[in-house]
């Protein structure tokens, strides 16, 4: 499976170029698996490679002052990570860790930049995904100055959501993701999700299926995240 999987292909960084040049770029590469959970990068990490996901997903995390980890984004196949030590040559500003299976390549910060310079829509694209960082990283900033646990919960959730085929006002999350996770993602703990969750379900907001949450009133949880602002 991990051959099959070694091609920056499966990387929508490099959807412009040629199948010879991905090719060529794939052979610069250094090619690894990780396992579920493993660590791939620590914080602090003084490397500087950037590394692309051909298969699986991660997540960026950092940890508060009282220890608790705090996710900040899953990185899905197709994506990748650590450019900003790619380009910098600063330490890690967040920790990798597998969600799943990966195959990832890491490719040096010489070559990134030598590809950076060489293809205009490559850089097009790392700049759009630097300034959108920038604007989901300043979303969050806003919302753990100005939100409580119940706002910052709803947030997440209409940021997870998804178009759903029962109507444009429904959303619908799958996978779903584990209280656990959330409770990560938004700063809290695991038994302040499950309160929420069973609380937006007697209400009417929310329905849990098999695989998936719908979110059956996007209007109205978007309105109460307004609020609490």
């Amino acid at each position: 499976m991990i051959r099959k999987n070694q091609t920056l292909a499966r990387v929508s960084l490099f959807r412009s170029l040629s199948k010879e040049e991905i090719a060529q770029l794939d052979a610069r590469c250094v090619w690894r698996r990780a396992q579920e959970k493993e660590c791939i990068l620590n914080y602090k990490d003084d490397t500087a490679d950037i590394y692309f996901v051909a298969y699986g997903d991660v997540r960026v995390s950092i940890q508060s002052v009282a220890g608790k980890d705090l996710m900040l984004r899953v990185i899905k196949e197709g994506e990748f990570f650590g450019e900003l030590s790619a380009l910098d040559g600063k330490p890690r500003s967040a920790a990798i860790h597998a969600i799943t299976d990966t195959v990832i390549a890491r490719m040096s910060p010489a070559i990134f930049r030598e590809v950076i310079h060489r293809y205009p829509n490559v850089c097009d694209q790392v700049l759009e995904t630097l300034t959108g960082e920038v604007r989901r990283l300043t979303t969050r900033v806003n919302e753990f100055t100005n939100l409580d646990v119940r706002g910052r919960i709803h947030a997440e959730l209409l940021r997870l959501a998804r178009s759903d085929s029962g109507g444009e006002n429904r959303g619908v999350i799958s996978p779903v993701p584990t209280h656990a996770e959330i409770a990560a993602r938004v700063s809290t703990h695991r038994e302040a999700v499950t309160r929420e969750l069973n609380r937006l379900e007697r209400a009417g907001l929310l329905e849990r299926r098999r695989g998936a949450f719908v979110l059956l009133d996007l209007a109205e949880l978007s309105a109460s995240v307004e609020a609490a602002r």
